[in-house]
């Protein structure tokens, strides 16, 4: 087998499926337990198959895209200062006693 990020797909549903089943039968729902467990494991799988976007050394940021506006304009509402420009008002009013 040239291609050894295809094995990820089954070791990921054969792990899902065996946690699926025990959390099935601990809850007393196999069913729903094997469902969750394929799902999950084809989901872990697929996650363990991808390939990194970018190695160490490559050149690469690993970023998204490069916006570049020339310097001359601003972008109002854009949250690049992190402030979101609101308050939440503070405390909670206080309380009253009885």
């Amino acid at each position: 087998m040239s291609d050894k990020k295809a094995a990820y797909l089954p070791i990921g549903i054969g792990v899902g499926i065996s946690i699926g089943v025990a959390l099935g039968v601990a809850t007393d729902n196999l069913a729903l337990g094997i469902g969750l467990g394929v799902a999950i494991g084809a989901g872990l799988g697929v996650a363990l198959s991808a390939k990194p976007k970018s190695k160490k050394g490559d050149g690469s940021d690993g970023g998204g895209p490069v916006i570049f506006d020339g310097g001359g304009s601003h972008h109002h509402g854009a949250k690049d200062s992190g402030s979101d420009g609101g308050s939440d008002g503070g405390g909670d009013g206080g309380g009253g006693g009885d």
